[in-house]
């Protein structure tokens, strides 16, 4: 059997050391590269008094290196512009440990200094005695904030879906006592025996030479040594068990009962045509199911929240074909045959001819998609088929190899093929269910037994074949009368151009080369839920989503998705507080369709009856517990606080629901989309504008205008002029959440903006450097600033972190303290370098990214603001200085204007 070929575009090697590397030259983001080590050393390896300390390794090698001691390598970054946590990061699971550090490369200092760090995590870990005691506090504060209902539950039942296994009692995070207690030369050992060449791969794509960078890697790990007593590297399995395994898990925190069916299956490797082949055939499998089961959700009375069931990988040696549904409070009977019995009707009856030809159009759609834009991808894009390469064995696809095998294979797979799978994956052994529910439903769940008899029950009832009704009406009756543009500016220096529609709608267009094959738009007007008083404001705030849920012209939503499949085309209607609009995006082949729908949800929006009272139902149900979770708790009580129970910004109850009406809801739509001379359109992608301005004036200059000229409303939902204190109890762990806001009035300017960007981008810095690092006190810690222009120029200012309840009041000092610093002296001048750095290289990237301009010239618009500021924005930064961060600290950050929210356990 022909066995798939490697990327041709990657340039492999191995040290003699055993050391594997993979290195590709790719242009996009231009002067940027990512690196990862990957080391086949996770959770799994570990004896019983090494639990956690994979986990824990991984944090370490942040905390001092050979060549960046202590916290130097997050502070050395960090000066180059790179994020710690966003951008240099690193994950553990159980079988692997995987290290990533994008940066730029056109600084010859900072690349050569990036493989440098490479190198160091490779095997020149310090282990420091006073900073591997320090980073406990930072790992049990990890455990501490996952902790909850599902990790409760799962405590319960993964013994039994892992088989019993090994993997059962391997989590990465490890456990409390191990991580208080491991001796500091356990974890050196561990390092010792398992972070060496012979299991680590250094993964290299970017803008940069392959063949300089291929002579730097050998210069720096040709070192690298294995341990003359390494052990073998074992490799672990979950055997199948043989039999099928039932387990129900209740916890007093679980809003909803969820179930799962999982059949486990021997993993399929991909090595050969043969197995890309079964690979296709189970994403076409999967792709159908997906269809019939949101079909399911969009009956009048659905029997689920949600549900449906895919083939797919499991864990280390299994495949499995899962199911599993939501269930509606006191219908988990219902749930369950809904669910068994659509893919009973598959098993019996397979798919039909029609189902297959959908799914083959989209799946050639998302192939001619990737291999368009083959010169475009982003390097990191890249990344996950290498490393799957080194962990798996699994060779990585070229563009040009995936791209001809998916084209030619696809036309080879058959309606039988398919059909195969559910008679091959759905079958009576090795199969597990599971039940999550809440604990006061615990003595109404089912036993195995009865789960069996309903099982029995579906296998011998009738099943009707599924009925594929399609419908080829067109979209839209007749064309529209096309428009013509009555002003036109250019701005060259933006490559903008800016049209004015006869109709009053304006447009705003900017071909780019970011992108073969994508053109993005979005569009805003004036007005939004604002126009509307409370009793129809919750009408008004689902308006879009029912209409939009409910098809479209000829089409109900089930017939919709059917008549665009195959298209890569996507538009989404929407009503905001202030603004109504639509996003879409398509590529070039189906750029009209694209203005077909626009224009059709503008003049023939739809209200489906069964999709609104479904989708109703299904709020009403994930509604019914939601209380019982002590975020959500803790989240309603802020929002109540800061702004008085108001409608608008309170989440929905079960009673709010049926406020909701289903036609003036259809109303309130119409009217938002009734005008068009208020909207403002922005397109953004690879088109030309000959290519576009037909549909442009075709289908934007051809929607109604009556010139009404609306404005959003002020609505004056604003929190105290005078900050509070409230501490809320709930929920079984000792943990705790912290929120720190302020709020007030504000002076909206490019530069008060910049300044206060500046202030939460340093005070991110100092604390996580105080509550993290120094004090050990949480995992994680963001500081977050926002403004508004309008209705009114609003700030706010959050800090927000999770820890143990004993430590709620001493971390709060010191955030306090820290923010008094910058207060009283301003920041050092090494954060204000930092935020500096970070901003320049964001935007270097930015700034060839069409999503980008999407928002930065829609929200220019939105906010009557110069888009050309982004043109000198990096000059600007330059104001940035310690007086001016400490000017606006002073100004925005007053303790009379603090609320302090406080989320504490239940007394116990």
């Amino acid at each position: 059997m022909d066995t798939l070929l490697m990327d041709t575009s990657v340039l492999r090697g191995r040290l003699p050391n055993g050391f594997t590397y993979y290195i590709r030259h790719n242009a996009e983001p231009k002067d940027r590269v990512v690196m990862y080590l990957a080391t086949k050393v996770g959770s799994i390896l570990e004896t019983d008094n090494e639990l956690g300390l994979a986990h824990f390794l991984e944090h370490m090698q942040f905390n001092g290196t050979k060549n960046f001691p202590k916290n130097e390598l997050v502070d050395y970054l960090q000066k180059a512009g790179v994020r710690f946590g966003g951008d240099l990061n690193a994950y553990t699971s159980f079988d692997e440990t995987v290290y990533q550090l994008p940066i730029p490369s056109d600084d010859p200092e900072l690349l050569q200094n990036g493989l440098k760090v490479m190198r160091d995590w490779a095997q020149d870990a310090l282990l420091d005695d006073e900073e591997i005691d320090k980073e406990r506090g930072v790992v049990l504060n990890e455990l501490l904030g996952g902790r909850g209902a599902q990790q409760r539950m799962r405590d319960q039942y993964f013994p039994m879906v892992l088989n019993q296994s090994r993997y059962a009692q391997r989590l990465p995070i490890g456990t409390k006592e191990s991580i208080e207690g491991f001796n500091h030369e356990t974890l050196r050992d561990f390092h010792r025996k398992w972070y060496r060449p012979d299991l680590q791969a250094l993964i290299i794509v970017g803008d940069i030479d392959v063949a300089e960078m291929e002579k730097q890697v050998n210069i720096l790990f040709a070192d690298l040594e294995n341990p003359d007593d390494a052990p073998n590297r074992e490799e672990y399995t979950i055997p199948l068990a043989g039999k099928n395994q039932f387990i129900a898990v209740t916890d007093a925190e679980m809003p909803q009962t969820v179930m799962q069916l999982i059949i486990k299956h021997p993993e399929a490797d991909i090595k050969t045509v043969a197995d890309y082949r079964m690979q296709l055939i189970k994403s076409l499998f999967n792709q159908m199911a997906g269809s019939r089961f949101a079909e399911l959700t969009r009956q009048s009375d659905p029997p689920f929240i949600q549900g449906g069931g895919s083939i797919g990988g499991f864990l280390r040696g299994l495949d499995a074909f899962t199911m599993y549904f939501a269930a509606k409070p006191g219908e988990i009977e219902r749930g369950f045959e809904a669910v068994v019995t659509e893919f009973e009707r598959i098993k019996r009856h397979g798919f039909t001819a029609t189902e297959l030809e959908r799914a083959k159009e989209n799946f050639i759609t998302s192939v001619e998609s990737s291999y368009a834009e083959r010169d475009k991808r982003k390097s990191e894009s890249y990344v996950e088929s290498y490393l799957n390469h080194f962990l798996e064995g699994e060779n990585s696809l070229g563009n040009e190899d995936r791209y001809q095998l998916g084209k030619s294979l696809i036309g080879t797979i058959t309606l039988e093929n398919i059909n195969a799978l559910a008679r091959q994956y759905y079958t009576d052994s090795n199969r597990d269910i599971l039940i999550m529910a809440p604990e006061k439903d615990k003595d109404t769940l089912p036993n195995e037994n009865t789960v069996n008899n309903w099982m029995e029950a579906i296998k011998v009832s009738d099943i009707m074949p599924y009925d594929d009704n399609i419908q080829e009406e067109p979209l839209l009756d007749e064309l529209p009368q096309a428009g013509t543009v009555i002003s036109r500016q250019d701005k060259p220096e933006l490559g903008v151009t800016e049209l004015t529609l006869s109709n009053g709608m304006n447009v705003v267009l900017k071909p780019t080369d970011f992108k073969n094959d994508e053109i993005s738009m979005t569009a805003f007007s004036q007005g939004g839920t604002s126009l509307y008083d409370d009793e129809d404001f919750l009408s008004a705030a689902y308006a879009a989503t029912v209409v939009g849920g409910s098809g479209l012209g000829p089409h109900n939503a089930t017939q919709l998705t059917k008549y665009l499949s195959g298209k890569k085309v996507s538009v989404r209607p929407y009503i905001a507080e202030r603004s109504e609009g639509f996003n879409a995006s398509s590529g070039k082949k189906d750029l009209q369709l694209a203005f077909e729908l626009i224009y059709a949800y503008f003049k023939v929006p739809r209200l489906d009856m069964d999709v609104f009272e479904g989708y109703m139902q299904r709020i009403k149900a994930s509604l019914a517990n939601r209380l019982d979770d002590p975020d959500a708790v803790f989240s309603d009580t802020i929002n109540a606080v800061l702004y008085n129970h108001n409608i608008r910004r309170t989440s929905m109850t079960i009673a709010q629901v049926d406020l909701i009406d289903p036609q003036r809801a259809y109303d309130i739509y119409k009217e938002r989309f009734a005008d068009a001379s208020d909207f403002t359109v922005t397109i953004v992608g690879s088109f030309t504008e000959d290519e576009l301005m037909p549909f442009v004036l075709q289908y934007l200059g051809g929607l109604p205008a009556t010139d009404r000229g609306e404005q959003a409303r002020d609505l004056g939902i604003y929190p105290p002029e005078k900050g509070l204190q409230r501490t809320v109890h709930e929920g079984q762990e000792q943990k705790s959440s912290v929120r720190l806001y302020y709020f007030g009035d504000y002076d909206y300017s490019e530069y008060e903006n910049m300044q206060l960007d500046a202030l939460e981008s340093i005070l991110n810095i100092k604390l996580i450097e105080r509550l993290r690092e120094a004090e050990s006190g949480v995992y994680g810690v963001s500081a977050s600033a926002s403004y508004a222009k309008y209705p009114r120029h609003r700030y706010s200012f959050g800090i927000a972190y999770g820890t143990s309840p004993d430590m709620v009041a001493p971390l709060m000092a010191s955030v306090f303290d820290e923010i008094n610093k910058i207060k009283q002296n301003g920041p050092e001048q090494v954060d204000i370098a930092k935020f500096v750095s970070e901003q320049r290289r964001m935007l270097e990237v930015q700034l060839r990214e069409n999503g980008f301009w999407l928002s930065h010239l829609s929200g220019s618009y939105q906010n009557h603001e110069d888009p050309a500021y982004i043109l000198k924005y990096l000059d600007e930064l330059n104001k940035v200085t310690a007086e001016s961060v400490k000017a606006v600290a002073n100004k925005y950050l007053l303790e009379e204007r603090l609320f302090e929210f406080v989320l504490m356990p239940d007394a116990q």
